[in-house]
């Protein structure tokens, strides 16, 4: 039917409106996590769950983001550094497997004629640094990694980007900086040209209206409509912006969304 890939930067609240929109969208829909951590996925594959497993022993980070696809460090000469080449392209070969066994779960609810909604996207997390190249010295196993996503991997019909001003990003999750939390908005922001449909939602409204312009992008492009997207985010108080259910009460009238018409 339709694929859809809701991202953002950390804070934006994608969790959040992935599951109102599973609960709300008026057409069958699935979600599918198709990020980097892996303990926030239940759906992998045996080897990446042992893979997982084995980085928890050593006191890993349990994803595959950075340098477990290849090191960022530069191979020595020896047996020792063709053993740690052998390594990553292990790694590199079962992380491609993984991300083709979640497109090929997307594929079989598609065919049941139902929506797919992606909880960010594999393309979209790994476009700066593996696709576009702006990793500085980046390993074979990048470059092979983001040829596959740029060449062969499906891109979902409609990327959806929760937008919100870095202030208000750290407000709500204090997790990054603010130049880490901007550097992933533009990021995200320069998907556009890359993807067939690309809307912004303003993040920084109450749950309830960025649920409503998230369904309204979904159902325009299920009824093969013009994707509509809300205007960029503006500068918001981030106090206020934390916590968008008590601001939203706070309000005497209701806010409506701004949307306009975005060619495909």
């Amino acid at each position: 039917m339709t694929t859809v890939a809701l991202v953002g930067p950390d804070g934006a609240g994608k969790s959040s409106i992935i599951r109102r929109v599973t609960e709300q969208l008026p057409v069958p829909v699935r979600s599918i996590y198709m990020g980097v951590n892996l303990e926030s996925s239940k759906l992998m594959l045996p080897t990446t769950r042992l893979a997982l497993e084995a980085k928890r022993r050593r006191g890993g980070r349990p994803d595959m983001v950075g340098a477990s696809l290849g090191g960022g460090k530069p191979t020595k000469p020896g047996r020792r550094g063709l053993l740690r080449e052998a390594r990553s392209g292990l790694r590199l070969a079962n992380w491609i497997a993984e991300e083709w066994f979640r497109q090929g779960v997307a594929w079989a609810h598609e065919r049941r004629g139902r929506v797919v909604l992606f909880d960010r996207h594999f393309f979209c997390d790994y476009y700066a640094n593996d696709v576009a190249g702006r990793r500085p010295g980046r390993p074979w196993t990048s470059r092979v990694h983001g040829a596959m996503l740029e060449r062969l991997y499906p891109k979902p019909d409609l990327v959806i980007m929760l937008d919100a001003p870095a202030e208000v990003l750290f407000a709500r999750k204090g997790e990054g900086t603010l130049e880490s939390l901007e550097r992933m908005r533009r990021d995200l922001l320069e998907l556009a040209p890359h993807v067939d449909r690309f809307v912004t939602v303003d993040a920084t409204k109450d749950l309830d209206a960025v649920t409503a312009d998230v369904i309204a992008a979904i159902m325009a492009v299920v009824r093969d409509e013009p994707a509509v997207a809300a205007e960029p985010a503006a500068p918001a108080d981030p106090v206020a912006a934390a916590d968008p259910v008590a601001a939203a009460e706070a309000t005497a009238a209701p806010s409506s969304p701004a949307i306009r018409t975005d060619a495909a």
